[in-house]
């Protein structure tokens, strides 16, 4: 019984068949979303008009049981190329934001390699007695050592930047490599990073990759004066929303996730140019849980 027609080469095919006799193409696969062409390649380009097809990762979100975040592709891009993991090691919440450098090839890989080796190196150090500022520095070396390994022979390096946040027992301890951010919104709400980038170009002068050099990565530590919020995010978020007071009116006006999700919003109201991810995790406001729920938009 005829079905139809090969998108690839329209010679009439069987219902069932998975290839085409004609041409070979694999039949049901998905067609472009920017041209229609059934000729997307393996590594999820068009081979048409050249467009990077979307992914599941289009839009997450994930929580613990006081901590949440929210990543989305916006309006602009046809990937999320943002990763973020959010964990825990006994009363101390992990979070790590990573932004794929979209100049590099695979960068949604390289942020979301960073994300998770980062966050799983920064646990386990923890949770065998390291204190916050060694374990965030093993955490980045490990992550970045992950990312320069994802090179290939003849390629440009996958890259992307990298924040991560350690808040429980009484402290909150920083670290970055690029561009993305952290806030304290609270009692004195403040910008916790400075940028590794070019003044007024965006111009990275630090990331994680192949070729990035030797990864030094920024530390802080402090210890907040009382209850509040701590922010990481890509710069979809910041690029629209840079100052602390606008990002604590909405982030300690809500549930973690709700909070998150509200930024995210913001950020695509704003016009969306960019990645926007975003995790908000309170300090000071009980204890953390050890479980991680992962909710694809798809999927809720």
């Amino acid at each position: 019984m005829v079905s139809g027609a090969c998108p690839a080469c329209e010679t009439l095919v069987l219902a069932g068949e998975a290839f085409c006799e004609q041409c070979g193409h694999a039949l049901g696969a998905a067609a472009c979303t920017a041209c229609g062409s059934a000729a997307v390649g393996a590594d999820g380009y068009c081979e048409n008009c050249g467009m990077l097809q979307p992914s599941g990762r289009d839009h997450v979100e994930i929580e613990l049981a006081v901590a949440a975040g929210v990543s989305d592709r916006g309006l602009r891009h046809s990937r999320n190329e943002d990763a973020m993991a959010l964990t825990a090691a006994d009363t101390v919440a992990v979070g790590v934001v990573c932004d794929g450098v979209s100049t590099s090839p695979r960068p949604e890989e390289a942020s979301q390699t960073a994300a998770d080796t980062a966050a799983a190196a920064l646990a386990k150090q923890l949770g065998e007695g390291a204190d916050p500022e060694t374990a965030t520095r093993e955490a980045v070396r490990l992550a970045a050592e992950a990312v320069a390994a994802l090179a290939e022979p003849g390629e440009d390096a996958p890259a992307c930047t990298y924040v991560s946040a350690a808040a429980g027992r009484r402290q909150v301890t920083i670290g970055w490599v690029g561009d993305s951010r952290a806030y304290w919104l609270g009692t004195g709400s403040d910008l916790l990073t400075g940028d590794d980038a070019t003044p007024g170009t965006h111009m990275l002068t630090a990331w994680l990759g192949a070729d990035a050099g030797q990864v030094v990565p920024h530390i802080r530590t402090f210890t907040p004066d009382g209850p509040g919020v701590v922010l990481l995010c890509s710069d979809g978020l910041w690029n629209y929303y840079p100052e602390p007071a606008a990002l604590a009116a909405v982030a300690l006006n809500a549930t973690p996730r709700a909070a998150a999700q509200r930024l995210v919003r913001l950020a695509l109201e704003a016009g969306g140019h960019d990645n926007i991810t975003v995790l908000v995790i309170p300090f000071g406001q009980g204890e953390q849980a050890e479980t991680t729920v992962v909710f694809p938009k798809e999927q809720q």
